[in-house]
């Protein structure tokens, strides 16, 4: 079977999977968020953290909650970083660096997971599990509360509660994170994955070399680590090390995980708001964004240009070559679409057009499907935009599910699709110009104007993918990726939640003939060019000098 061939048939498979997922796993995160009972270990938390779960929060108090919380682990795990020396199951590892622990702390957190370390040498056992993997599960469900706070400000009417921050948070780890988390670590120990407490062990290989095994709990992070769309490697190679992605099966059953969450909440942002074919429709942005991604990348990757890569029948340097280049291609494209640093192959190593692909991605916000709540709560906003710019093409105010967009709410999210860019073109700036900046690129020219530019990308969208020719650990890489980081996670949040406020507040507007309808194709069609024109232009003049001077060249 044709390498090809076999890249199709694991499409095929994955999106089998996720079809076949979509409803009730939708259904079920649904009733999650809107169940009236509490669990009882739910109740413990709430009396743990003095919290009254019957009590609903205005959006300012549930943005603090947040912000508290964030902030709250970001100490934490900087903390634990610092002291690991004195841990048990530390592994004889030192202290993690300042700056490291702070940005790997800030990373961890926001979501990002973006490493400027080699794991196995790093962190010890005990800093992996009750730090890096604790955060997976919290940031993630940050994301989803957030997400669902943002929908019940389009469901609701004439209210400013938006839910309980913490009664969110909580039900995304207990009812949602934690046990699909569980069995998806089964499955991966049972197709090879490392779980274990060793500090690893001397083995000698077949020529008589001797060789280091690393071991520690790989299987358990690695569930969450994709689930909550995460992505830090518990190894530095991620999941192209054997230990962490050991089979064909296994990788794709990686981008089956970090996909499943983000493509399941279209349908429960449509039974929350009482229509499924607004999901449905948020769902078709979603996959057509993803298909025609996955269609480049892979045609990029296939068709390199040079004698050399022709001869090799595609760029394979820096590929997963153990299971064929369209693997990495596939698994590239749902890390960069969703909010996830995970990689099994090396996007540095990627072809001019196929490292500008998964650039891209990242650009766009990502909203195909994106992060687990960020996608949605992503997708929700630049709608709010498709329906403006509808409006004025017609002469109509502007509404989305029965609310009125105004300058306030409009205000509200052009900020929020400005903020990101802006976050990322000024640091790739500052680093162009300074000495500190320029001195960790492993290549000149376009390409390393490139490495940079992809940092900042991932750091500025929450993702944590690298390009891997960029020495980022830094004291300037540090601080700025880690500003990045934390503002690029925050900033929106604090305006999409400010929006949400706004939209709750409000009553319905009736549905009448001037009415545009956001269900059909029409919107679909509307909403995948506001998403390309919108947020992707205003990255082309510095992809121009980029990739795209680099393919050109």
């Amino acid at each position: 079977m044709s390498s090809a061939v076999a890249g199709w048939l694991q499409v095929a498979l994955l999106v089998g999977a996720l079809a076949a997922v979509h409803r009730p796993l939708g259904d079920w995160m649904a009733r999650v968020f809107s169940a009236e009972r509490h669990w009882r270990v739910e109740r413990l938390v709430y009396r743990a953290v003095g919290v009254d779960p019957g009590t609903e929060q205005r959006w300012p108090t549930y943005l603090r909650s947040v912000l508290a919380f964030s902030l709250v682990s970001v100490l934490f795990l900087y903390l634990l970083q610092r002291v690991q020396q004195w841990l048990p199951l530390g592994n004889g590892m030192a202290a993690v660096e300042e700056g490291s622990a702070w940005n790997t702390a800030v990373s961890f957190v926001t979501n990002t997971n973006w490493q400027g370390y080699a794991g196995e040498s790093t962190m010890g056992h005990l800093v992996q599990m009750a730090g890096l993997a604790v955060q997976n599960f919290l940031s993630a469900a940050v994301g989803l509360a957030v997400a669902v706070a943002v929908v019940r400000g389009f469901a609701r009417t004439r209210t400013d509660r938006l839910g309980n921050a913490w009664v969110d948070v909580t039900r995304a780890v207990t009812r949602v994170l934690l046990p699909l988390a569980t069995v998806a670590a089964v499955v991966l120990v049972l197709g090879g994955v490392v779980q274990n407490l060793s500090a690893g062990a001397e083995a000698t290989t077949l020529s008589g070399a001797t060789q280091f095994l690393p071991g520690g709990p790989v299987a358990s992070q690695e569930a969450i680590k994709e689930l909550g769309t995460n992505g830090g490697g518990f190894f530095n190679a991620n999941s192209a090390h054997p230990f962490e992605g050991p089979s064909a099966w296994t990788s794709l059953f990686q981008v089956f995980l970090l996909l499943v969450i983000p493509f399941s909440l279209p349908r429960t942002f449509g039974r929350l708001v009482g229509d499924t074919r607004q999901g449905y429709a948020v769902l078709g942005v979603m996959a057509t964004l993803a298909t025609a991604s996955l269609a480049l990348t892979s045609w990029a990757q296939a068709r390199a240009g040079g004698a050399a890569l022709q001869l090799a029948g595609a760029a394979t340097e820096g590929q997963e070559v153990r299971f064929g280049g369209p693997l990495s291609a596939l698994f590239g494209t749902a890390t960069t679409l969703t909010s996830t640093g995970a990689i099994n192959a090396q996007h540095d190593s990627f072809t001019p057009t196929g490292g500008l692909v998964v650039m891209a991605n990242m650009m766009l916000g990502e909203v195909a499907p994106g992060g687990v709540g960020s996608g949605l709560y992503g997708v929700l906003v630049l709608a709010v935009i498709a329906v403006f710019v509808a409006g004025l093409m017609v002469g109509r105010t502007p509404e989305y599910l029965g609310k009125k967009l105004g300058r306030p709410e409009m205000t509200l999210a052009s900020l929020y699709v400005l903020a990101t860019p802006a976050i990322v073109l000024v640091g790739t700036a500052v680093a162009m110009s300074v000495d500190a900046g320029r001195s960790s690129m492993l290549n000149d020219g376009p390409h390393g104007l490139s490495e940079v530019l992809y940092a900042f990308t991932s750091a500025g969208n929450n993702n944590g993918s690298a390009f891997a020719g960029l020495s980022a650990n830094t004291p300037f890489y540090n601080v700025a990726l880690g500003l990045a980081m934390a503002l690029g996670r925050f900033l929106p949040i604090v305006l999409v939640l400010a929006l949400a406020g706004r939209l709750a507040a409000q009553g319905r507007t009736p549905v009448t003939a001037g009415t545009l309808p956001t269900h059909r194709p029409l919107f679909v069609g509307l909403l995948t060019a506001v998403v390309l024109v919108v947020v992707g232009l205003t990255y082309f003049p510095v992809l121009s000098l980029g990739p795209l001077a680099e393919g050109l060249s």
